[in-house]
């Protein structure tokens, strides 16, 4: 038996099975991933005020590109520098220090999880591996018990023919077209021929049009004058949580005993669908109580998540009112009025950690969407996070 099974070898995953191992290097960890990378094909990136000294440490150990000249947003009436430090990982590197920090037999890859249980886990050919603890850190489910919307994007890392001057992060350029959804474009300079460009939008629909994408991301590169060769590339949809029944959705991901303490478990900011502050801060509170027996653990993490859940309720409001309050073309309102508060106040936003001040600053003034629509959204139910096939 092992102390340990981590199903779901992503960000939540991989940081649980560090964080463990660092503050218990003899107990015994398997990190089950069902395909043969860590974290998958993916980039994280985060603002250095979105963890503590001890988050910080325990990313540490992985190689990843820094901007401590701030970053920048561009609106059709505003654009603005602001000096947030700023940090990106990319999946690559992800797994390498994971293979690297971690013990060779606590990963394997390639181990598709079929069934979990308080007491262990059964692989898609039949191997059962009894654990002490058993925790999901698979990806987030989709949920007719949660509503909302998508955030939709396509990133393509490209390798320019010459120099492309872009000196810090631009987070978000929403001055492109808006294809009935908020859309902004996001530029990684990743060296001084490399960036990464992505294109994003919030949408009703969870449908990627990968064709679609990648001619928009063409043309805004053709646009600033970015030629080069297409180093690699990602895409996602990933949900814009407004409301919903988080312990019903809990219950459907099943049985009790299980510590579920990933995206999958509700960790997730509702608006931004920033996952990386929390993957952190449940990788250490894993690690701290990692003797306490599964069925304490489980009942500890379900008291997290609701905990969670109470303390994002100004951001599913947010949402509700963007998706369901605001025209789809003229959504980027709401982010142009955000991007002109206070630096700090914008850095406890994405950090989830805003302060009742906070509210009242974000609220207050004339708002990018009228009172009636605002109150209409938020007495609406919303739309059910349920996924569709992509073309």
């Amino acid at each position: 038996m092992i102390d340990l099974a981590i199903v779901g070898g992503g960000l939540a995953g991989g940081l649980a099975a560090l964080a463990v191992h660092r503050a218990h290097p003899h107990m015994r960890i398997t990190l089950f991933e069902a395909t043969d990378t860590l974290g998958g094909n993916h980039r994280w990136s985060w603002f250095t005020s979105d963890l503590d000294a001890d988050g910080t440490a325990l990313l540490a150990a992985f190689r990843k590109t820094e901007w401590d000249a701030g970053y920048t947003v561009r609106f059709p009436g505003h654009e603005r520098c602001l000096s947030s430090t700023y940090r990106s990982l990319a999946s690559y590197d992800f797994d390498a220090a994971l293979r690297r920090e971690l013990p060779q037999d606590a990963v394997r890859t390639q181990a598709s999880v079929t069934r979990l249980a308080p007491d262990g886990v059964t692989l898609e050919d039949g191997e059962h591996i009894p654990a002490r603890v058993v925790v999901d850190c698979r990806d987030f489910e989709p949920s007719p018990h949660l509503r909302g919307g998508w955030q939709v994007f396509m990133g393509r890392h490209l390798r320019t023919a010459t120099p492309h001057d872009v000196t810090r992060p631009i987070v978000m350029d929403a001055r492109v077209r808006q294809h009935d959804a908020y859309r902004f474009v996001y530029t990684l300079p990743l060296g001084a021929e490399e960036l990464f460009v992505e294109d994003t939008y919030y949408a009703d629909d969870p449908v990627l049009d990968r064709n679609a994408l990648s001619g928009r991301i063409d043309r805004y590169c053709e646009a600033a004058g970015w030629h080069g060769d297409i180093l690699g590339g990602e895409t996602g949809v990933l949900p814009v949580i407004t409301g919903g029944d988080l312990a019903a959705h809990r219950r459907d991901l099943g049985p009790p005993g299980v510590v579920r303490a990933g995206a999958r478990g509700g960790f997730v900011h509702p608006l931004t669908s920033y996952t990386l502050p929390f993957a952190v801060a449940n990788a250490l509170v894993l690690a701290r109580e990692a003797r306490l027996p599964g069925e304490q653990l489980a009942a500890l993490f379900d008291k997290r998540a609701r905990d969670h859940w109470r303390a994002m309720r100004f951001y599913r409001s947010l949402g509700r009112m963007l998706f369901d309050a605001t025209r789809p073309e003229e959504r980027y309102r709401v982010f142009e009025r955000f991007y002109r508060l206070r630096e700090p106040l914008v850095e406890r936003f994405y950090a989830g950690r805003t302060t009742r001040l906070d509210k009242l600053r974000i609220l207050s003034g004339k708002p990018p969407v009228s009172v009636f629509a605002a109150i209409r959204a938020l007495l609406g139910k919303g739309r059910p996070l349920v996924h569709e096939r992509s073309p």
